[in-house]
């Protein structure tokens, strides 16, 4: 690759994305020191970032309330108490990571509860602009969201 500046060979590849747009920057090694790309320390931030693990569970750690052990929970993939949360927290982010897809559970939802919620979200826009309407003096479309509210609650098995 080329730099962008000088068109000699690239040695600095810079990637930044910033609000969903990415930017790529491609400097050698003359032009990215002068635009001050680089540290004379050799400081690098990915580096840094990688260069440290996360915290890890001791194999010898023990919950005091119940007796189980980190090489337990990693063995078999479940805690031995409530206790076990607070004596584990500190490695438990990576651990999970590691057993897991992430540490946020994102089960499945019915779908019934996915329309109602749905439903229950247009019920309180529509209440609002019908809230709106009459405040503005406008009756014709206050009569025609009161309809259609109507509707929708009709539609609730709870008519929330």
């Amino acid at each position: 690759m080329k730099c962008d500046v000088c068109d000699s060979e690239a040695t600095v590849f810079l990637t930044q994305i910033i609000n969903g747009q990415m930017t790529t920057v491609n400097l050698c090694d003359a032009c990215s020191k002068a635009k001050g790309v680089t540290d004379e320390t050799g400081f690098g931030l990915a580096e840094a970032f990688l260069s440290q693990p996360p915290p890890a569970i001791s194999a010898e750690t023990t919950c005091p309330a119940c007796g189980f052990t980190a090489a337990q929970l990693k063995k078999i993939g479940r805690m031995g108490c409530p206790e076990c949360y607070g004596t584990f927290r500190e490695g438990l982010d990576g651990l999970l990571k590691s057993m897991h897809k992430g540490t946020r559970h994102v089960g499945k939802v019915p779908h019934q509860i996915v329309t109602q919620n749905a439903l229950v979200g247009n019920l309180g826009h529509l209440r609002e602009e019908l809230a709106s309407a009459v405040r503005d003096e406008r009756y014709e479309d206050a009569a025609r969201l009161k309809s259609e509210i109507d509707l929708l609650q009709a539609k609730l098995p709870s008519h929330a």
